[in-house]
């Protein structure tokens, strides 16, 4: 939802556009209604643009760039800045980390990590999330998470490896429906040439070691060829690049890595779970 305060807290970014916007549609003689026509928005929306109340959305920049754009690309430009800027404040510096890893170790022990969630899955977690979001928040965030996801398609691709818990794929969010999107949505991601994903099964402590009980955790390779660890819990962060520190939860990633399903018999799982095989 637009808001007052928001004129007075914009950031820099989406000061920059809307003034940028406003000029250039009136340059060509547009009223709000006739650009929001032309883009797919209300003349409320291109108001609530201009005015800061509601920072422009990644598909407001693009239709911008393809109305009002004349070739220079500063609509287009916007669109990395404008969703770091969506970003939880705790995750907004890990982002650009993440987005330009060599590779990168994921463990998730609660939920499906956000790099391989769906837009229905991350909708109804977040919306379902406490304190309560307004509804044109959860909408910004889940697009800034769908954003991320074009790591999986880069070139050059970083090499993922993920490790989910058994019980992330039986807690249940949103709705049936949205679960066997999700795992199908998994399977299909586990048969990317440039991600293995495992399951680490619910009885796995019954051999006497487990070793994912610390929480979930990130190891990323830079393209410097460092190592970083990324840790996130109750909306606060941590990133740590003290070599010791980060061994010892490399060690212990490879550890859980080495407690998991193998990659057939996880992807099986996930199928079944899914209902897709027997």
């Amino acid at each position: 939802m637009a808001r007052a305060e928001n004129k007075e807290t914009a950031s820099p970014t989406a000061k920059l556009v809307a003034d940028v916007a406003k000029n250039a549609r009136m340059r060509r003689k547009l009223t709000q209604e006739q650009l929001g026509k032309k883009i797919g928005f209300s003349a409320a929306a291109i108001s609530a643009m201009e005015t800061c109340a509601q920072p422009a959305s990644d598909d407001m920049l693009a239709g911008l760039e393809r109305v009002l754009g004349d070739g220079m690309g500063v609509f287009e430009r916007a669109r990395p800045y404008m969703r770091m800027e969506t970003y939880p404040d705790e995750f907004k510096n890990h982002v650009p980390v993440e987005q330009a890893a060599r590779a990168l170790q994921l463990y998730a022990n609660t939920v499906v990590h956000g790099l391989f969630q769906t837009e229905a899955y991350a909708r109804a977690l977040i919306g379902g999330g406490f304190p309560p979001l307004p509804h044109d928040r959860v909408e910004e965030l889940v697009e800034a998470r769908m954003a991320r996801k074009a790591l999986l398609d880069r070139d050059p691709a970083p090499l993922i490896e993920l490790v989910l818990e058994e019980s992330v794929l039986t807690r249940a969010i949103g709705s049936e429906e949205i679960m066997r999107e999700q795992l199908r949505y998994l399977a299909e991601c586990a048969q990317r040439r440039n991600v293995t994903l495992q399951v680490l099964p619910l009885d796995c402590g019954l051999t006497g070691e487990y070793a994912g009980g610390h929480g979930g955790l990130t190891l990323v390779e830079t393209p410097d060829h460092r190592h970083l660890v990324y840790l996130e819990v109750q909306e606060e962060s941590w990133t740590l690049s003290d070599p010791a520190k980060v061994s010892t939860y490399s060690q212990r990633c490879a550890r859980i890595r080495a407690q998991a399903m193998g990659l057939r018999e996880s992807l099986n799982l996930i199928k079944k779970l899914a209902g897709d095989e027997e």
